[in-house]
């Protein structure tokens, strides 16, 4: 074999060699298991932005409720109880959401609902379409820290501005306070099932709330309801009112009317009855009539007996209420809420608990601003004009900002059926003049004055929605991986998360 032969024969076998499969463990190291093995984890930019697609379809479930033309949802629970309600806080507390970076969500709703009361779908659409706007720059590759600095400054602005604008009732004119409280009720009560009824009840809620003490108890406020009759048929007792709890022999001829009367307040068992009324009963009555309660009978004084200016026993509907009004202890009262289905009362009363939560708001915080999208459309234009003045990268994030506040006047455009871009162009060109509290006129297709339109709301309801809304963004952007441990699935109880039982449906036996 000559030369040439052998090195073609070496170069022949150096290709073979290239060719084949090197063991991994000579080139690798060996991997490091930390966690238990089953145990997911996702993490980088497909995890951001798989979060922000689930906190995308949380605001679909409660897009289509904002506004006075807004939709309500019919949710029937594991065991067939039905509820209807357009509350944004109450249908995202009955979805039983299991993702858990959407849960941030339904707690932000749960924060504004227990904070301020109202503004709940609100606050999820914002914090939603925040997202919903950094999406491409996350695509990008932008760090979440750039993105999250900018909001903080944008909403420091935006409440700022809030502050600027938003105007203040002077509490010494009262016929003045109470005009611009019943246009807070009222404005809460647009979008409910009772807005038809908004000037009854939002006369009843606002006598209600001024007819409590200083430090204004949302205990002190009972709502009974009461099956059948017409809504206008509802009534607020100024006092404590209660379904007849007791009966005695002869009790039919006894007058049902004391005027100035004498209450003993016995923790004496005079029936042999449930007690669950008693109990409720009792504190009401103690805290409202004075006196005090007593084990026995045997000395009964004047100064541990209570006192009201009027016991009556009325019928009401099918039932027999007691009423004690003009208590003098404490100011207390009870709405007696009448209505047909049992799912229209409890709506009708999660509405008036908006309503009343709004108008203790506007009674600490006397500031107020216009609804309807005004002070959104407002505050968008301002931050539009402050990006232009900044350069790099916090322009393009505070301008996604200001974009994303548009989203609640065109929501409360698509629930109406409206044309969005049009209203929101004649919206963009009003405020660009000056309008400052132009925004949608649901009732003629149309932009308005909202503050003339007397749509108002208390500021603090939108500085808390705002601050909340971008918090929750910016949580859920410096979330970067998510560790799952496998044993909370598999070995939960049945039934458990990804079972299938937060849809409605109950267990195959």
């Amino acid at each position: 074999m000559d030369a040439a032969d052998r090195c073609e024969q070496i170069i022949s076998l150096l290709t073979l060699s290239s060719c084949l499969p090197v063991s991994p463990s000579l080139l690798q190291p060996t991997p490091v298991i930390l966690l238990k093995e089953g145990t997911d984890t996702s993490q980088g930019i497909p995890q951001l932005i798989s979060n922000i697609n689930a906190c995308q379809v949380i605001s679909e479930a409660v897009r289509t409720t904002l506004g006075p033309r807004g939709m309500d949802k019919l949710m029937v629970d594991s065991r067939g109880k039905a509820t209807i309600s357009n509350d944004g806080a109450t249908i995202l507390k009955l979805l039983d959401v299991v993702h858990p970076a959407a849960k941030t969500l339904v707690d932000i709703a749960r924060s504004q609902d227990a904070e301020v009361g109202d503004g709940t779908t609100s606050v999820t659409l914002l914090a939603a379409e925040f997202l919903k706007q950094l999406k491409p720059y996350v695509e990008e590759g932008l760090h979440p820290q750039t993105i999250i600095r900018a909001f903080r400054t944008a909403t420091n602005l935006a409440v700022g501005k809030i502050k600027e604008i938003a105007v203040s009732v002077k509490k010494d004119d009262k016929q003045e306070q109470r005009e611009l409280l019943e246009k807070c009720a009222a404005t809460a009560l647009n979008s409910k099932l009772i807005a038809g009824q908004k000037e009854f009840f939002s006369k009843m809620v606002v006598d209600a709330v001024m007819s409590l003490e200083e430090l204004m108890s949302l205990k002190m406020i009972g709502i009974k309801k009461v099956q059948g009759g017409a809504l206008e048929e509802s009534q607020l007792v100024s006092g404590v009112a209660f379904k007849k709890t007791f009966s005695y022999a002869g009790f039919e001829m006894q007058p049902k009317r004391y005027e100035n009367p004498k209450i003993a307040l016995l923790n004496v068992e005079l029936e042999l009855k449930a007690e669950k009324d008693n109990a409720e009963v009792r504190v009401k009555s103690v805290e409202a009539c004075g006196g005090s309660i007593q084990t026995s009978v045997g000395a009964m004084t004047d100064d541990v007996l209570g006192q009201c200016e009027l016991f009556e026993e009325v019928q009401v509907g099918g039932e027999r209420y007691n009423f004690f009004k003009g208590c003098p202890k404490a100011k207390t009262c009870t709405i007696i809420l009448r209505g047909g289905a049992e799912q229209f009362t409890e709506e009708t009363e999660r509405s008036l608990h908006d309503a009343i939560m709004i108008v203790r708001r506007a009674i600490k915080n006397d500031s107020v601003v216009a609804g309807g999208g005004a002070i959104e459309m407002e505050l968008s234009k301002y931050l539009r004009d402050y990006s232009r003045t900044i350069p790099g990268k916090q322009q393009l994030l505070i301008g996604a900002y200001a974009k994303a506040l548009e989203i609640i006047p065109r929501q409360l455009c698509d629930n109406a059926g409206f044309d969005a871009t049009n209203i929101l162009n004649k919206l963009r060109a009003k405020h660009a003049q000056g309008g400052m509290w132009y925004g949608v006129d649901i009732n003629n297709e149309d932009i308005a004055d909202n503050f003339v339109a007397c749509v108002w709301e208390p500021s603090i309801v939108r500085i808390n929605a705002l601050t909340a809304a971008s918090e929750a963004a910016c949580l859920i952007l410096s979330v970067d991986e998510t560790i799952k441990n496998p044993r909370s699935t598999v070995d939960g109880p049945p039934g458990g998360a990804g079972r299938g039982r937060g849809r409605g449906r109950p267990h195959a036996h």
